[in-house]
């Protein structure tokens, strides 16, 4: 444990924040799961659903500094591919 009082309050918030993250992140999966989920049954509108929740979920996570735009935007685009696959 650090002994500067500065490197202990940063230790706090730290934790604070990894709490957090994780949290987020573990929502995110869920919500992924969900969508994979909506893709293999083959409902179109259930998948629909859950790609709009996701996709608002991703975009949260990267505004909150979990994930990087990057990612989420590779996320996107591979829901939204298996999305048209399911609506065609």
């Amino acid at each position: 444990m650090a002994n500067i009082k500065s490197a202990i309050k940063r230790a706090k918030t730290n934790e604070k924040c990894r709490i957090r993250n994780k949290a987020v992140r573990s929502n995110l999966k869920t919500t992924v799961k969900h969508f994979d989920a909506a893709v293999i049954e083959g409902d179109a509108s259930k998948a629909q659903e859950a790609y709009n929740l996701a996709a608002k979920r991703l975009d949260k996570a990267v505004a909150k500094h979990v994930i990087h735009k990057n990612v989420a935007s590779r996320k996107k685009s591979a829901m939204a591919k298996a999305l048209n696959q399911v609506t065609a």
